[in-house]
Order: structure tokens, then C-alpha cells, then sequence
């Protein structure tokens, strides 16, 4: 996927402003990216049914914290350095489909719920705040959010805006996944059902990522 970034523009023109609109457009586009399906959702439901809500506290924290540093990190220049030095982005998208593809298979063969610490252990902050860093769709929605929102007038201050809103709004997003996990968890504890289950989610978490290699 090609990426589109905000540095650069021949025209030179400045963008106004962000206006009352153009905040809601931003927390429709973070809200719709955040909610949908995707690595990081998939990971969360298949979480919530085999570890619980609570063991998936730290995940989805690390996810908003961890997506909050690459919006920021893209917004101050890495974006531009991507644009310029594409292999840069095709290691990064390879990387991060290497560890997805560890993960589901992982998902995928699981077949007890963890109950404890000796029944497996889910995905830690720090872990989950690094896999921003090398997950795709999380690159595109960070280059994606800063080409269209970021603003040229009042640069600085449109970065740290669009993270704050995405913080806001990511946390509520990805804890309705981990939510409906936990919902299933009673359903799921019939060995066949979970064996099942785990395996669709790691097929569901490998095309998932599908798109965004392209």
C-alpha cells in the first residue's frame, strides 16, 4: 500500500485552521479506524474469550499508548522519512506481518483458557505498545490521519490534537472487541468450541492483515 503523507505539497498553499467540521470528520475517521476489524481487534477478541477482560487490560492500554507515540512520531517527521526511503516502510510491513503471523499461529493452536499464570499469559503493555511500531494498519491510519487533518497553519498543536482524539477514542474502540470476547468466554470453555474458535481467529488475524500488505 502506497502511502500518503502530508510533507511536500507542490502547491504550498495553507490549510485554515481545524474548524468545529473538521473535528467531527477526525473522530468519525479515529472511531471507524479504530472500531473495525483489523490485527489489533482481532487480537483483543481472541484475548478476551482466552484470558478474560481484566488479563486484557494491559493490551488495550498498550495499543492506545502505543499507537498515541507513532501518531506522534509520524506527525513530527517519520512519515517523511518513510516517503522517502520506501524499503524503509516494505521492511516494517514484513516485520510486522512475520510477528503477526507468529501470533496467529499461537492463537491458532491454543486450546485451554488461561485461567493463570501457568495457563499462558496475555499480550503484555510494552509488547502491545511495540507492535504499533511494526503493525501496517497502524501505519497507514497514523500517515492517513496526519495527510488529511494535520493542519499547516498550527502545525504542532494539529499533531498533539489528532493523537489526543485518537487516544479518546481508541480505548472505548478496542475494548468493545475484548469486551465481546469476554462475553463469549462461557460459551468457549467446551474444548471442541474453543479449538474451533482459536483457529478461526488465527485465519481471521492472518487476512487481516492481507490488505495492508499489498
Amino acid at each position: 500500500m502506497a502511502l500518503s503523507l502530508p510533507y511536500g505539497g507542490e502547491t504550498g498553499d495553507a490549510r485554515d485552521p481545524m474548524t468545529f467540521d473538521t473535528l467531527l470528520a477526525l473522530i468519525l475517521f479515529a472511531f471507524t479506524t479504530s472500531i473495525t476489524p483489523g490485527p489489533n481487534n482481532m487480537m483483543l477478541f481472541a484475548s478476551g474469550v482466552n484470558f478474560g477482560f481484566r488479563r486484557t487490560i494491559p493490551h488495550m492500554l498498550g495499543i492506545g499508548a502505543g499507537f498515541f507515540t507513532l501518531l506522534i512520531g509520524v506527525g513530527l517527521g517519520l512519515g517523511a522519512v518513510l516517503h522517502a526511503y520506501p524499503p524503509l516502510f516494505l521492511a516494517l510491513k514484513i516485520a510486522g506481518g512475520l510477528y503477526l503471523l507468529t501470533i496467529a499461529w499461537k492463537i491458532g493452536m491454543s486450546r485451554t483458557l488461561g485461567e493463570g499464570k501457568t495457563a499462558g499469559q496475555p499480550m503484555s503493555f510494552a509488547g502491545a505498545a511495540a507492535f504499533q511500531w511494526v503493525n501496517p494498519k497502524a501505519w497507514v491510519m497514523a500517515v492517513t490521519g496526519m495527510a488529511v487533518y494535520a493542519d499547516e497553519v498550527d502545525y504542532l498543536h494539529s499533531v498533539l490534537l489528532i493523537g489526543l482524539v485518537f487516544a479518546a477514542v481508541n480505548l472505548p474502540s478496542v475494548s468493545t472487541w475484548a469486551g465481546f470476547g469476554s462475553a463469549l468466554r462461557n460459551w468457549l470453555s467446551v474444548p471442541v468450541r474453543l479449538k474451533w474458535f482459536n483457529i478461526t481467529m488465527g485465519v481471521l488475524l492472518v487476512f487481516s492483515l492481507w490488505p495492508m500488505m499489498r
